[in-house]
């Protein structure tokens, strides 16, 4: 199946766009993205999925189509989670099952938080577990014992203005630096232009600079969630090969749900794009189609 252009929607949490695939009556599938992408990620992937999937994909507050706020606090990754449930709540979705990538994958462990009863099972890509930071100590000091090496791009939009002041006309080298250097296969040149494009959206550098601007404040909430336990049968798909999402984040990470199924996929950070047919595999296995 395709995915639509981007639709526009009013909520009364603002203006957000997401991107519709497959049948109308189907099984709500709902995909969130991450950063610096858009809905437009699915678009391989959504290709190879069977039959009987209604997807929606939305892109997140101050990325691809979606409104830019300028206030930071909109991008708490529990405020962005009410923009997706607002869109949906527009939308007419009641129960659905939700995949997220990256920080669309903090995204929706927040969704599956606040409204548990209304997601049947998730899936979780390249994106550490928030319930499982506190236990996860000895992660923890690695990254941030490499954070020069691979995570020096954080720091530079956590800069108040830097970001701001550096990427405008200098969007198509300020994403090819992770589009196509954090992968093992070359990066779909249709998605690079589409990042490129809404990159280019006035506001995008000061709104995506924003999702690691509030890190440190939702990184001290993630830490009172060790005790929560995910009730929906979940599964982690991980690309081996990803330098910023190392594979020992998955220590301990059983313990965090009921009905855990991990996967890994030969890729990197991206791999959505990278090996969409083998992610799509692992997605038509586990979700419900029916």
């Amino acid at each position: 199946m395709q995915l639509s252009k981007p639709k526009q929607q009013q909520t009364p949490r603002g203006r957000f766009a997401w991107r519709e695939g497959g049948a109308p009556g189907g099984k709500a599938l709902v995909m969130i993205h991450g950063w610096p992408e858009s809905s437009y990620c699915w678009e391989h992937v959504a290709m190879h999925l069977k039959a009987g999937f209604r997807i929606i994909a939305p892109d997140l507050r101050g990325l691809g189509d979606s409104e830019r706020t300028p206030d930071v606090s909109h991008y708490h990754k529990q405020q962005l989670a009410q923009d997706v449930i607002s869109l949906l709540d527009h939308l007419g979705i009641g129960e659905f099952q939700l995949v997220g990538h990256d920080w669309g994958g903090i995204v929706a462990q927040e969704v599956a938080l606040a409204i548990p009863d209304r997601v049947q099972r998730l899936v979780i890509m390249n994106i550490a577990i928030i319930n499982n930071l506190k236990g996860n100590q000895e992660v923890i000091e690695k990254v941030r014992a490499s954070s020069g090496a691979a995570y020096w791009y954080q720091h530079f939009m956590q800069t108040p203005g830097l970001p701001e002041a550096m990427i405008p006309g200098a969007e198509e080298t300020w994403l090819g630096h992770f589009l196509r250097t954090w992968n093992r296969e070359p990066f779909p040149q249709d998605a690079f232009g589409e990042y490129v494009r809404t990159f280019r959206i006035p506001g995008t550098p000061r709104s995506s600079s924003n999702y690691y601007r509030t890190f440190h404040e939702d990184a001290k909430r993630w830490a009172t969630k060790a005790d929560h336990c995910w009730p929906m049968p979940a599964l982690y798909i991980y690309g081996n090969k990803d330098k910023v999402i190392i594979p020992e984040y998955l220590n301990h990470i059983r313990e965090c749900f009921e009905d855990l199924q991990i996967e890994q996929v030969e890729a990197g950070h991206f791999l959505q794009e990278e090996q969409p047919e083998a992610v799509a595999g692992y997605l038509n296995e586990f979700l419900d189609s029916a």
